[in-house]
């Protein structure tokens, strides 16, 4: 008697879960390729949205000459990855800017004192108002700082 009590059971799942009527199959068809429709033309703005940030930053960096502002020391642990991917050492002369692009040679000068050291930029930040470039203590002890200090940066070539 159980067996066919679940029989009969499965069988009127199978009917609600495929429609009788040919049209109710053909609008359910309609509607996922919609639906699919729907999720490309997002995932399409969403590309599209994310190349033209990526070329805002870029047109951003290709104009850039000079800024001045604040420099401060980040991170002294040794090993985190930086957002370049590349592992981070205190003893390397780079630093993090906010949009230059990776790899980008930059001449730091401290106002101060009137030193100057040139690092690889190989991280994003800092992301603190009036702050203009973090760098790794070996380039803050190359200029002659600790905390914070007065800056003018220079993209090189």
């Amino acid at each position: 008697m159980k067996l066919k009590l679940s029989f009969s059971l499965f069988a009127a799942a199978a009917v609600l879960i495929a429609p009788a009527n040919p049209a109710h199959a053909a609008r359910a068809a309609h509607v996922s390729r919609a639906a699919h429709a729907a999720h490309t033309a997002h995932a399409a703005r969403a590309v599209h949205a994310a190349r033209a940030a990526h070329a805002a930053r870029a047109a951003r960096a290709a104009s850039y000459s000079a800024q001045s502002g604040i420099a401060s020391i980040y991170s002294t642990k040794d090993g985190p990855k930086t957002a370049s991917g590349a592992r981070m050492s205190n003893h390397t002369l780079t630093a993090a800017h906010r949009f230059l692009p990776f790899g980008s040679k930059v001449k730091v000068t401290n106002r101060t004192n009137g030193k100057t050291v040139v690092v690889t930029i190989n991280d994003r930040g800092p992301f603190i108002r009036g702050r203009i470039i973090d760098l790794t203590p070996a380039g803050a002890r190359a200029l002659g700082f600790s905390g914070l200090t007065k800056v003018t940066i220079e993209r090189m070539g």
